[in-house]
């Protein structure tokens, strides 16, 4: 992106933490849209589904996490984590049969979410110590002044298309223009934390729940109509919130794909271009197939 940043005076810094189970309680059962009881994987440990630029929705699991969930055992260092850890970030696996695999924080839910690919994936389990090098938070648009930057990796913001327009705006390629009634589980929280949760993408319940959103990838960048995740997250009509889908297939209502927030402010700071193409696949470095130490 052609924009200036204040990107050579942010700090680096490393991050532990490891892969958390998955977790469930002796009630097992929850209710979807319909009244329909499931159980179902989701959330925590290591989930061999959905890399960046693939489908969100479709899956039989409820809060999907794809790749690995990482936190940390202590409550504050958790805490620093969640609100360091920027989309973008460089993750490394640090003990068990992937040391030595890398993988790419792709944003925040209940946990730090990590893509990689599937031979660190499988090789990984929980209970692995990952290592993260944190860098983003406190980046600035120096141009661009009334738009706050989130949770964003300054090399994914190179990388991304767009940039200051001739008439001053931030140009943003986003995959999917989402209205501000989508919005659901996740209001009110803070935008360095977790994610906001999309309503409309409950591909197979009645069609008056759907907003047309079950074409979501994970990693597409997403703009939320009249949001502001400035200060936390609401809506606001007149500004705007950029996300990218870090989170997939809910079955509970209410919930749904989860972008993590990226950039909030109000909308004449903007200029939205329509892009199927914006994916966070396609502006970080991921890497390539890797053979996992033996």
């Amino acid at each position: 992106m052609d924009v200036r940043t204040n990107a050579d005076r942010l700090v680096t810094q490393v991050l532990t933490g490891e892969v958390w189970p998955a977790t469930a309680d002796r009630h097992a059962y929850r209710v979807d849209g319909d009244g329909h009881p499931f159980v179902l994987p989701g959330m925590g440990g290591v989930t061999l589904a959905g890399h960046l630029g693939d489908p969100a929705t479709g899956w039989a699991a409820d809060h999907l996490e794809p790749g690995l969930s990482v936190r940390h055992r202590d409550p504050a260092a958790n805490f620093a984590l969640q609100y360091l850890t920027c989309v973008g970030n460089e993750v490394t696996v640090l003990s068990g049969a992937a040391a030595g695999g890398t993988g790419v924080a792709i944003g925040q839910h209940a946990y730090v979410l990590v893509d990689a690919d599937d031979a660190v994936l499988e090789a990984t389990t929980v209970g692995d110590r990952v290592r993260v090098v944190a860098r983003g938070q406190g980046l600035l648009l120096l141009d661009h002044p009334d738009v706050r930057v989130k949770n964003l990796d300054p090399a994914v913001l190179a990388a991304m298309p767009g940039g200051t327009t001739a008439d001053g705006r931030l140009a943003v390629h986003v995959a999917r223009d989402v209205p501000a009634d989508a919005a659901g589980a996740g209001g009110g929280m803070s935008s360095e934390y977790a994610n906001t949760d999309l309503m409309g993408a409950y591909a197979g319940l009645a069609d008056d729940l759907s907003l047309g959103l079950e074409s979501l990838r994970i990693g597409d960048l997403v703009v939320l109509r009249d949001t502001d995740h400035s200060w936390g997250r609401g809506y606001r009509p007149g500004w705007l919130t950029i996300g990218t889908i870090s989170t997939g297939q809910c079955a509970l209502f209410g919930h749904g794909p989860g972008p993590s927030t990226l950039m909030s402010g109000p909308a004449e700071a903007f200029t939205i271009v329509e892009d199927p193409d914006a994916n966070l696949g396609h502006y970080v470095g991921r890497p390539a197939a890797q053979e996992v130490p033996a």
